[in-house]
């Protein structure tokens, strides 16, 4: 597994009131979100990252106005939403 360290200043700590721990949890849900809007990764391997199980990263992209549901046009959603 790869390991990525960044510098936080520890003014935007301060101005932040975030604590290491936070700052680093805070981190790691950011990169997940990144991972999974931006290049597709799967919710489970952004869960991992984020620290999280795949349910509370889905709330969590929920929070984010991200969609787990992706579709290519209007009546593929409606297809899909008659099935449902």
């Amino acid at each position: 597994m790869c390991q990525v360290a960044i510098n936080i200043p520890n003014e935007v700590l301060f101005d932040t009131k975030m604590n290491e721990k936070e700052a680093n949890q805070f981190a790691r849900r950011a990169v997940a979100l990144g991972y999974y809007t931006q290049s597709g990764v799967s919710i489970g391997y952004c869960a991992q990252i984020a620290g999280m199980t795949k349910e509370e990263f889905i709330r969590y992209l929920g929070e984010n106005h991200v969609s787990i549901f992706h579709f290519d046009n209007r009546e593929e959603f409606l297809e899909e939403l008659s099935n449902a």
